[in-house]
């Protein structure tokens, strides 16, 4: 009776099916983004691919435009985030100017600190994609609109959002990315040692 009522037990204490299969699924998952980490050029090459495969599939099914503006809105919104700074110098009170890089030598240096990082804006672009076209598989998400205004709606609202995106950025004096940064070498070395 004891045996029986041990091996009930340790019969709880373990995980069940389902919760080790998706364990084991998320963590393969995990492997194979964290794989792909060191090759952005090939992961946003594939999106753009998934990205021009969505497309087509809008434009040869005649519909889906809203799930398609939906789309254009949340990729809008993700890059915006990947182009502001972690922490916005609109928010702090360092002077009556706002914060700024540093412009001088004694000043300290402050990296750009993106408030969304290249790989999750990758990972979240994405998943939106797939998720958007798993939307076209259901006559339920195919909303009859007029799609030229929504065309026209979303150029209207990315030219706007950029616009206040570049002002920010001349105000507060950074560039989100470093091409065209000044890049500084250190001395060469030489190979000789100095013993003293």
């Amino acid at each position: 009776m004891d045996g029986t009522a041990q091996n009930s037990d340790t019969g709880r204490d373990q995980p069940g099916f389902l919760s080790r299969t998706f364990t084991g699924i998320g963590q393969r998952y995990q492997g194979l983004l964290d794989k792909s980490v060191p090759h952005g050029i090939g992961r946003w090459i594939s999106t753009l691919l998934l990205g021009l495969i969505y497309l087509a599939r809008v434009l040869l099914l005649q519909g889906w435009y809203i799930v398609t503006y939906a789309l254009g809105i949340y990729h809008l919104n993700l890059f915006i985030a990947f182009l502001s700074p972690k922490i916005d110098p609109a928010f702090t009170d360092e002077s009556d100017d706002g914060p700024s890089l540093p412009t001088r030598q004694s000043e300290e240096f402050r990296p750009f600190i993106r408030r969304l990082p290249e790989f999750k804006f990758w990972h979240s672009a994405t998943k939106a994609i797939l998720i958007a076209m798993f939307c076209t598989c259901f006559e339920a998400f195919n909303v009859p609109v007029f799609w030229p205004i929504l065309v026209m709606y979303f150029i209207i609202l990315f030219g706007l959002t950029m616009k206040r995106q570049i002002k920010h950025m001349i105000k507060y004096k950074y560039i989100p990315w470093s091409h065209g940064k000044t890049k500084y070498k250190g001395k060469d070395d030489t190979g000789d040692v100095i013993a003293h």
